[in-house]
């Protein structure tokens, strides 16, 4: 595999013309080394990276770096997309992080180096800001240790694939350009859960939104219907067919749509929407799958689950 950073800093990842060979299990593995000032964001890059589903390992020794690759490759599944943290502290093994990346690469790994850097007037406000010294300072000032750890991590520098400067990012910013980089779409986007549960049973703790839906006529009180389910059609339908059913569906469903964007913008990646009538068996379970099947139909990745489905 080739791979080259383009001006904006994404990857060309395409195979070599002709190649025709098999991905390995090393080919196969996707690792990010993630290194940078002190600082300039290597947390939050951490964080957007477990987000995105990798394994990160922080404060990595350079000189166990491809031990920790061959173990992403024997464990599999998740830890197949790892992310290695790096930091000055991480010098104390080794300093030749150029030969550490040179190593994966003769073993058929095809590291991302990413690199966080901010200006120096930045860095020190982050530093007085949280009252914290900078690890290399010693018994000097803050930009003395800014700038013995500039001259220690040149080299890293210049072999970054890619290079931010979080001197103008905020937190959500910086995680979103990660997200960009090695989310793909399907990892960025904000996914839907339509609760439904009982009122008798308590509030599920962990809802965003809370709909009541016992304005509505109960099923309970229909002999044929009683024993049924809201997610039998004869159930469905009647309390669907209820007067304000379908627009207290449709306003809900609005009002999800319209907060998605900014829920995705500041970095939620799930919502809870809570359904409840009296007891999690018939009103709310119909009004939670016709919403969730109307979130779906708008393009949200939205699913109905019924907490307390079968409890009575």
């Amino acid at each position: 595999m080739s791979e080259a950073r383009t001006a904006e800093g994404r990857f060309d990842t395409s195979a070599e013309p002709g190649s025709g060979q098999p991905a390995s299990a090393e080919s196969d593995t996707t690792l990010v080394v993630v290194t940078g000032l002190s600082g300039g964001g290597r947390s939050t890059v951490a964080r957007a990276l477990e987000n995105v589903g990798y394994y990160v390992v922080d404060n990595l020794p350079q000189a166990l770096m491809l031990d920790m690759a061959e173990l992403a490759v024997k464990a599999g599944g998740a830890a197949r997309r790892t992310a290695m943290v790096l930091d000055v502290r991480s010098r104390a093994f080794s300093t030749d992080l150029a030969g550490a990346i040179r190593e994966l690469k003769e073993r058929g790994f095809s590291p991302r180096v990413v690199f966080v850097d901010a200006d120096d007037e930045v860095l020190i406000r982050r530093f007085e800001s949280v009252r914290r010294s900078h690890p290399l300072q010693g018994e000097g000032r803050l930009a003395d240790g800014i700038a013995v750890e500039r001259g220690l991590l040149e080299e890293a520098r210049d072999q970054a694939d890619v290079i931010i400067d979080t001197s103008h990012l905020n937190v959500n910013q910086l995680r979103r350009r990660i997200e960009e980089l090695f989310g793909g779409e399907d990892a960025r986007r904000l996914r839907v859960t339509v609760l439904s549960f009982g009122f008798k049973y308590g509030l599920p703790p962990d809802a965003d939104f809370v709909l009541d839906a016992r304005f509505l006529p109960n099923p309970y009180w229909v002999p044929e219907l009683r024993e049924h389910t809201g997610r039998e059609e004869a159930v469905s339908a009647y309390v669907l067919g209820q007067e304000g059913a379908d627009a207290f569906v449709a306003s809900y469903a609005d009002l999800v749509n319209a907060t998605t964007t900014g829920f995705e913008r500041e970095g939620k990646r799930y919502l809870t929407v809570a359904v409840g009538c009296t007891g999690g068996k018939h009103r709310s379970v119909a009004i939670a799958e016709e919403l969730a099947g109307r979130l779906r139909q708008s393009g949200l990745a939205a699913n109905a689950q019924h907490r307390d489905l079968g409890r009575e």
